[in-house]
């Protein structure tokens, strides 16, 4: 008898994990612990007078659905 060797199926794209992020506003990222370069970049925006904000996608809040 020969061995043969175990073949892993691929997962299809809708299998995978996908990430979720909150999205938070100026005043979280000001008092953030762990600033990251999305968030400064944001509230530098959002120091402009006029400017309107939807909030970014924190990477802090990321979960696995």
């Amino acid at each position: 008898m020969s061995k043969a060797k175990a073949v892993k199926k691929k997962k299809s794209p809708s299998d995978r994990k996908q990430a979720v992020m909150k999205l938070v506003l100026s005043n979280t990222c000001a008092v953030c612990k762990t600033p990251c370069a999305r968030g400064i970049r944001y509230l530098e925006g959002m120091r402009k007078p006029g400017a309107v904000g939807k909030g970014v996608p924190c990477i802090l809040t990321r979960t696995f659905v």
